[in-house]
């Protein structure tokens, strides 16, 4: 799908937001809600990432990134509901959430080939479906003619907190900063889209208040179709 692609039989609803504001919990369940198909487009760029690790490749090293990314085999699988990423044939889902990981991804994921890359995966994947697809700059640079967008936000102390009670020793702070002042598609707002505060909700209450948006802007709902 390129980003001026307007036919009836693509749909994607795009979900931004910092990390562990609750975006993807979300987005899972608002596409088992509807019937769609789900892409974590944060998995693409910890899979990559995690390819950088595996072959000694400094993740500090821009070019040297950017090389073994273009030397690197990227597909996106789907097990019929949700999208999982393939690097270099291997499915590295269970490598995704290692320390290692957590701590070089950010610099990774602001390498400019990088999100060239995995952008045009995204929408060459999103053509002719209907999918909800969660990440940091959906909304403002890989769909941005999308009308369903949604940012989903929560104080930084409360996704602080997330954090840790998953068991993860990601610094929220410090990715905020990379991620909101990186040079390419750098996290932010995107126009028209519906902010919602995860912080006081529980996932059906941010579920449903979206559904109530979508239906609003009159999307229509068939579960028949993915």
């Amino acid at each position: 799908m390129n980003k001026a692609d307007t036919s009836s039989s693509t749909v994607v609803i795009a979900i931004d937001g910092p990390a562990a504001s609750g975006k993807s919990t979300v987005a899972r369940a608002l596409a088992a809600h509807l019937g769609y198909r789900f892409l974590n487009s944060g998995d693409l760029y910890r899979a990559i990432t995690w390819g950088c690790l595996s072959h000694g490749v400094d993740c500090r090293d821009t070019g040297a990134v950017a090389m073994a990314v273009g030397n690197s085999h990227v597909e996106v699988g789907c097990d019929g509901t949700e999208y999982y990423p393939i690097v270099d044939g291997t499915d590295p889902r269970v490598h995704l959430r290692h320390a290692a990981v957590n701590a070089n991804v950010s610099p990774v994921s602001a390498v400019p080939a990088v999100r060239y890359i995995l952008s045009a995966a995204i929408r060459a994947h999103a053509q002719g479906r209907r999918t909800v697809v969660e990440g940091r700059d959906i909304g403002s640079a890989v769909f941005p003619e999308t009308p369903y967008k949604f940012y989903i936000d929560a104080p930084a102390q409360v996704r602080q907190r997330r954090r840790r009670n998953q068991g993860q020793t990601e610094e929220i702070a410090k990715r905020d900063l990379i991620d909101s002042t990186r040079s390419t598609d750098p996290l932010t707002i995107a126009p028209g889209a519906t902010v919602i505060d995860s912080s006081t909700l529980d996932v059906e209450g941010v579920v449903a208040a979206m559904v109530e948006k979508l239906r609003a802007q009159g999307l229509v709902f068939d579960r028949t179709r993915r």
